[in-house]
């Protein structure tokens, strides 16, 4: 089993979640088997989504981490928040989002969220390899 993990912080927030998409291009060419691109391109969706999202909604720094098990690959985000994310419908006209979360319910097998007994939560997402 392949794994990584990395420290998002917010200091500049559009060049942070384009680390995390790069990071994890550069995780998921190193698996064997190679996967597919078009699964890598979900998987670096999936994080580009919850590393925003955790930014966004957490206000502080987060923890990706990567893991690639025989059949899946699970990406999980950690913040200090302890808000569930949640559905609400998409904002056509003021911009202010909506699109993410449910985006990634689909895409996933799975996902889930865990609060910690210190304080905020993982948000995660399995994806089919």
């Amino acid at each position: 089993m392949d794994t990584m993990s990395v420290n998002v912080t917010p200091a500049r927030s559009a060049t942070t979640i384009a680390s995390a998409r790069e990071t994890a291009r550069d995780f998921l060419q190193g698996l064997v088997p190679v996967i597919a691109a078009e699964t890598a391109d979900t998987v670096v969706l999936v994080v580009s989504e919850l590393v925003t999202n955790a930014l966004r909604h957490a206000g502080g720094a987060c923890t990706l981490d990567l893991t690639a098990h025989p059949d899946s690959i699970e990406v999980a985000v950690h913040d200090g928040s302890p808000q569930t994310p949640r559905m609400r419908t998409p904002d056509l006209n003021g911009g202010t989002g909506g699109f993410g979360w449910p985006m990634v319910n689909r895409l996933a097998r799975t996902t889930a969220v865990t609060h910690r007994a210190t304080g905020g939560k993982a948000v995660s997402a399995l994806l089919p390899r």
